[in-house]
């Protein structure tokens, strides 16, 4: 998955699997605990104080405990190491896991619509909200918000794009309950209707986010590559081994939030197959060690001076 909010800075060591499922059980269960208050007073004071908006807000915290659900046990499960069916271990789950995050913010975000959707063709219908409402829009923002830097600094610790897309699943809900409680104003403030409209927004909102996070995440399903910058790291980091004279042909393609990688990597055509090999291996083991790579699989190129003459001679490109 492409996330701009990724810093891929691939100077710094990875984190080792287990480091990285910790700190993604630990900041989701602490959007468990958050979410399970939100929604159940965001749910109780709205059904009381009648605002439709803030119902529709309580609801799509309660879906965020689903999708603590989905995240924490696409965590467990892509930590298993590889196995005869899986040679590449689960990664993939973690992806597959987004998918159907995202599948579940679109069915959210379309009875959100439907909802508010029946309010506004009956306007006489809809009810003057009680204050306690804007209240508790108000302390919602605050918290979500905060939920939402919270999560977003372990995601990019980690360089987890699934940690990354249930933070900013975290801001979206800010956002609804920003507009939540403008909707709740202008039902205090004398206008009835802009309570069902703000929880159509919200909806839209919703929808919005969760397209985005099941496109990627099909992309990502279909081997789509990491992004120039994080190639270039990778191609650097071989043409820098002892030994290697050239590098061409690298392809990367995603495994969860982890990479696979081919390259060609070319070697004085002189020295022993033994040599050659060693090469590779020291290409492998510092291309795993400074990058979020998976697995390097090399293919070795016998290279000469451009004035020898060598049948298998092959010019750096």
């Amino acid at each position: 998955m492409q996330f701009d909010h990724l810093d891929d800075n691939t100077e710094d060591a990875p984190f080792s699997p287990a480091e990285r499922a910790a700190a993604a059980s630990r900041s989701t269960w602490v959007s468990v605990g958050v979410n399970v208050v939100l929604s159940s007073t965001q749910i109780t004071v709205g059904v009381l104080a009648k605002s439709q908006a803030l119902i529709a807000d309580g609801v799509h915290s309660l879906a965020d405990l689903v999708s603590d659900a989905v995240v924490l046990a696409a965590t467990r499960h892509s930590q298993k190491g590889a196995d005869k069916q899986h040679p590449y271990g689960h990664q993939r789950f973690e992806t597959a896991a987004s998918l159907v995050l995202g599948a579940l913010l679109l069915a959210v975000g379309v009875g959100m619509l439907w909802s508010a959707f029946l309010k506004i063709q009956s306007p006489d219908s809809i009810p003057e909200v009680h204050a306690s409402a804007l209240w508790v829009a108000a302390g919602a923002l605050v918290a979500k918000e905060a939920l939402f830097r919270y999560m977003l600094a372990v995601a990019k610790d980690v360089k987890s794009t699934l940690l990354v897309a249930n933070a900013w699943h975290a801001r979206s809900d800010a956002a609804s309950s920003l507009v939540v409680g403008v909707g709740i104003i202008g039902n205090l403030a004398g206008h009835p209707i802009l309570d069902p409209i703000a929880a159509l927004i919200v909806g839209c909102m919703v929808i919005k986010m969760g397209w985005k996070f099941g496109w990627e995440a099909l992309h990502d399903l279909m081997d789509s590559s990491v992004d120039d910058a994080e190639v270039k790291a990778i191609r650097e980091t071989l043409e820098q081994t002892a030994g290697v004279i050239g590098v061409h042909d690298v392809r990367t393609r995603k495994m969860g939030d982890m990479v696979l990688v081919d390259a060609h990597i070319e070697v004085d055509a002189d020295i022993s197959v033994e040599a050659g090999h060693e090469i590779a291996v020291a290409a492998q083991q510092r291309v795993l060690q400074r990058h979020r790579v998976l697995h390097l699989m090399t293919h070795i190129d016998p290279w000469k001076r451009p004035d020898g003459d060598h049948p298998g001679k092959v010019i750096a490109g």
